[in-house]
């Protein structure tokens, strides 16, 4: 997959590199899948999919979270674990399960799992490396290795 484009044309109501994309969400057996549209939000930590939908495809919340609005405040809403096909990919992913009625949000826990990025300019995701930046287990040449007899450690103290 080279990138996944908008499946809208820039409109007078969207917003500076805000922009739609297609997915198929299904329940953690994938056994059936919902075409539906949602905005890309790079802000948002998860995906965010009204409950109605989720019913409809027999999606039970396994947990609450607490998570934080823009304006600061603190509300908790379930989650749970779904499929979600992005082109011809399918992967697992944790979603919000969001109000019923309000608009889908392709949040970035998602879109890492499936390795991409958003190129706002041309509004559409694009793959991306995935980052390793924690420690690395050294490796210890054979020439640099040092073996200190066990009686050259023994001293009276």
């Amino acid at each position: 997959m080279d990138w996944l484009r908008s499946g809208r044309a820039r409109g007078p109501d969207s917003g500076m590199g805000t922009f739609r994309v297609t997915l198929h969400l299904a329940g953690a057996t994938g056994e059936r899948f919902q075409l539906m549209e949602a905005l890309v939000d790079t802000g948002a930590s998860y995906t965010w999919i009204p409950r109605d939908a989720l019913e409809g495809l027999g999606v039970q919340p396994d947990e609450s979270r607490v998570f934080v609005l823009a304006d600061g405040r603190e509300v908790r809403y379930p989650v749970a674990w779904v499929r979600v096909r992005l082109d011809e990919r399918t992967q697992p992913t944790l979603v919000v399960c969001g109000d019923s009625g309000t608009e889908p949000l392709l949040g970035a826990f998602t879109l890492e799992g499936f390795g991409l990025g958003v190129d706002p300019v041309n509004r559409r995701l694009i793959p991306v490396p995935g980052l390793l930046k924690g420690s690395v287990p050294l490796q210890v040449p054979d020439l640099i290795k040092i073996h200190i007899p066990a009686a050259e450690h023994s001293h009276n103290l």
